[in-house]
């Protein structure tokens, strides 16, 4: 092996596949929590599923500011991010249950993967601004760490309070520590998010399709309105990714890489850590809808899971329109107007059947995209 040549160390700074690889260990975080809405459809249980998701959120951005500044391909950043990755997947098992009987087995991995973090960034940097910006993390990293645990030996409505308290703390801690000139690589940053909504909608494909795999295991065959459902379900992941990727996602990392100082730290901050939180959401609900509706596409598609897939749909793309309107000061209008119409076919029209509903759905989203592309490029387009 001395005959393969390894790049420098020091100077890339493009997501590593071991970042990929500690990203996917959310795949099964993410699925535990569809299983969850599917089967617990009432608000108290939305909301725990709402806390978990915080914590698994904080989690994550936590490791990935501190990645943001060190060399993604050097041994201590892979060592750190397979330490992490292993952690996880205790605590991905446990996301079900962890308001129930799993307190310390989520929330102690919880603790070693963002203590394996604020290692990063405090050891992994090369220069004194690098070090200074990880021992930032260190008071809201600690406390977030204590209320935590002491959380998990709470019961009920204690350990709610506590881990609330936990995000809460935690989300103050950012809102100091990167109001300032933080080191901020835009690129990988970028990079970074975009690979978690990915893999939050490659959750899409696993919740829809899982299912019927089981039917087709147990000897059944597919009616076509399942193939429909699925293809439908399909293209729905596809407008997801489409109304993210095509134009926001590189029109936001280009802002970002163009701003400075402090206001660049602000700019990711809100766009990344706190508004991509509600995209990533969007995803996980939704897919928690669709799932009901792929499964049964033949029957009336219950209340409770036509207001998960808005509910998806909504955090979806008011997080983008948040993010449009933070950087850019766009009002997303076409984005709107797909909401509110999502709102009228979801609510309006129960009698239709499942597969019919995704695939009514399907078409608002690509009016959406399409009246949108139309509105922003035909002008230049007359222009040349």
């Amino acid at each position: 092996m001395r005959g393969l040549v390894v790049p420098d160390q020091d100077e890339d700074f493009t997501a590593d596949p071991v970042e990929l690889f500690f990203d996917l260990a959310f795949v099964f975080a993410f699925s535990q929590l569809v299983g969850f809405l599917v089967h617990h459809r009432d608000w108290t249980h939305v909301g725990q599923a709402s806390l978990v998701f915080g914590i698994l959120w904080v989690v994550w951005s936590q490791v990935t500011w501190a990645a943001n500044a060190v060399a993604g391909n050097s041994r201590l950043v892979r060592l750190v991010f397979l330490a992490a990755t292993a952690t996880s997947v205790p605590m991905a098992a446990s996301v079900s249950t962890a308001l129930d009987n799993s307190g310390y087995l989520f929330a102690i991995p919880v603790v070693i993967i963002t203590s394996l973090g604020l290692l990063l960034a405090t050891q992994g940097a090369r220069d004194d601004d690098g070090h200074q910006q990880g021992r930032a993390f260190i008071l809201s990293a600690g406390v977030f760490a204590v209320l935590m645990l002491g959380g998990a030996a709470l019961d009920d409505a204690g350990r709610v309070i506590a881990w609330t308290a936990a995000i809460s703390f935690y989300v103050v801690g950012t809102l100091k520590t990167t109001d300032t000139d933080w080191t901020m690589r835009a690129g990988h940053f970028a990079e970074r998010h975009g690979l978690i909504i990915i893999v939050a909608l490659g959750e899409v494909i696993v919740a829809v399709g899982k299912p019927l795999v089981e039917s087709l295991e147990e000897g059944d065959s597919l009616a076509a309105t399942s193939v429909i459902a699925l293809i439908a379900a399909g293209v729905f992941g596809c407008l997801m990714w489409w109304a993210y990727f095509d134009r926001v996602q590189p029109a936001l990392e280009h802002r970002v890489e163009q701003t400075e100082g402090a206001a660049r730290s602000a700019l990711a901050r809100d766009n990344y850590t706190y508004f991509n939180l509600f995209i990533v959401a969007g995803v996980v609900v939704g897919a928690a809808g669709l799932e009901e509706l792929t499964l049964h596409p033949g029957d009336e598609a219950p209340l409770a899971f036509r207001a998960m897939l808005f509910g998806g749909i909504a955090l979806f793309l008011g997080g983008i329109g948040l993010s449009a309107l933070r950087t850019f000061g766009a009002i997303a209008r076409e984005r709107g107007a797909g909401i509110v119409l999502a709102a009228v076919l979801l609510f309006g029209a129960s009698s239709l059947d499942g597969v019919w509903l995704i695939v009514a759905l399907d078409a608002v989203l690509v009016g959406m995209l399409a009246a949108e592309h139309v509105r922003i490029e035909r002008p230049s387009s007359a222009a040349d």
